[in-house]
């Protein structure tokens, strides 16, 4: 039989990490909302890479937050489904790649994210519609998966190693 205490101590941990995942989804969509004016220009790429490569046990619950509140904001239209995959797979691909260090790559993989963004949501069209309306979607909408491209490469070319350092801080000073 488990003692009290570490029944307790079990029950904080799993309290804290969902308060956690809250307030990281909460981020997510405070920092979508303040760079809205900008075509295509948004921090939650580089958020989310981060979260899953410092808060991987937190990331999927913060991303849920983040995909319910941007439905309640928006409507829960067609464009809501793509947010069921693009950014759990976003989570995945900067998990399994966890090992990598580098600013300048993960700006690399950032951008081409970004450029690819189009075509990975064009996805739901396929199944929705029909996959000449899903490619018509996909390349109507290039110069905006362009501008996020480059837009994804320049803010995690910058905010990559100051960002992922303060997370580690804040980590390490939440869980010890």
């Amino acid at each position: 039989m488990p003692s009290p205490t570490r029944s307790k101590q079990a029950d904080h941990r799993k309290i804290q990490r969902l308060v956690l995942s809250g307030l990281m989804g909460a981020l997510l969509v405070v920092s979508k909302q303040i760079m809205s004016g900008l075509p295509n220009l948004e921090p939650v790429t580089l958020l989310i890479v981060l979260f899953a490569l410092e808060l991987p046990r937190e990331t999927p619950g913060a991303i849920t937050v983040f995909i319910l509140l941007q439905g309640v904001l928006y409507g829960f239209g067609l464009w809501w489904a793509m947010y069921l995959y693009i950014w759990y797979l976003l989570a995945l691909l900067a998990w399994l790649l966890r090992r990598m260090d580098n600013a300048l790559l993960w700006a690399v993989f950032s951008g081409v994210y970004g450029l690819c963004f189009g075509g990975l949501c064009a996805a739901v069209y396929l199944v929705a519609k029909t996959p000449a309306f899903a490619l018509s979607w996909w390349l109507s909408g290039l110069s905006y998966d362009a501008m996020h491209g480059v837009g994804n490469f320049v803010l995690m070319l910058f905010l990559y190693r100051p960002l992922r350092k303060a997370l580690q801080l804040a980590k390490k000073q939440l869980y010890g």
